[in-house]
């Protein structure tokens, strides 16, 4: 990753923490909130492939771990694991088209709120699984699903201005 892209990258994250502190309890529909970094993790995997992925997923799942209320290095790791994951599809993003950004932001949401509900449970949480699956993970990843349409060719382009992503023009 170039010093242009890191620092991109790291804007990229300070803002969505940000966002999700300030922004995302006012987009609650449902009683779910979207996940912003999330978000970014996913367009960087995406964008500059799977080590940038995991160190992006790093930094926001600690950010988000001291920004909230659960252990501490939860989020670190679910989001580590989801950023390499993700960005392990570099290569196949297709800009233009939608639905592999759609598709992996859709998977990437329910793979992070399943680990880290399975993360709280191993911890000692007394959390119904089932409830907590229905009622919040599938919720909120069909939100973040698309959030990503709207959000992943802007955060593209920001974090990755030396290679040209139009929008989304085709069907797939």
């Amino acid at each position: 990753m170039t010093g242009e892209r890191a620092w991109s990258a790291a804007a990229a994250l300070l803002l969505a923490a940000l966002a999700q502190v300030v922004v995302a309890p006012h987009l609650r529909v449902a009683g779910v909130v979207p996940s912003f970094p999330l978000l970014v993790v996913i367009t960087l995997a995406l964008v500059q492939g799977a080590s940038a992925g995991a160190a992006a997923g790093f930094v926001a799942g600690l950010l988000l771990d001291l920004l909230g209320s659960g252990p501490i290095g939860a989020w670190a790791l679910v989001l580590t694991l989801v950023g390499y994951t993700a960005g392990l599809l570099e290569a196949n993003v297709f800009a233009e088209g939608w639905l592999l950004p759609f598709t992996v932001a859709l998977l990437a949401g329910l793979a992070a709120e399943l680990l880290y509900l399975l993360v709280l449970i191993v911890l000692g949480g007394e959390l119904p699984f089932w409830r907590s699956l229905v009622s919040v993970v599938l919720p909120r990843g069909m939100y973040n699903a698309v959030l990503a349409l709207v959000v992943y060719p802007w955060l593209a382009r920001a974090v990755r201005p030396d290679r040209q992503i139009r929008s989304f023009r085709r069907v797939a």
